[in-house]
């Protein structure tokens, strides 16, 4: 009986169901948790205090409300 390998970086290999998009939207979010979030995260944890920066941040790379398209509107929405 052949065995497949385990893939430890990624067991459920998500990685391959990702679209181009998925993942461009994927390596933006880890390169700005690697590179701006994470150094103020223990800094900010030990003071209590969050930054609201962050959030504008976030924001607007669009990490917090995607875009929809119009067909996917909420229910009495104009938008």
């Amino acid at each position: 009986m052949a065995r497949g390998s385990f893939h430890w970086d990624d067991p459920l290999l998500l990685d391959e169901q990702l679209t181009d998009e998925e993942k461009m939207v994927r390596d933006a979010a880890r390169d700005y948790a690697e590179g701006r979030l994470a150094p103020r995260i223990v800094e900010a944890f030990r003071r209590e205090h969050t930054d609201p920066g962050i959030f504008k941040e976030m924001g607007d790379l669009g990490l917090l409300a995607p875009p929809f398209p119009k067909n996917m509107a909420a229910a009495g929405s104009t938008t």
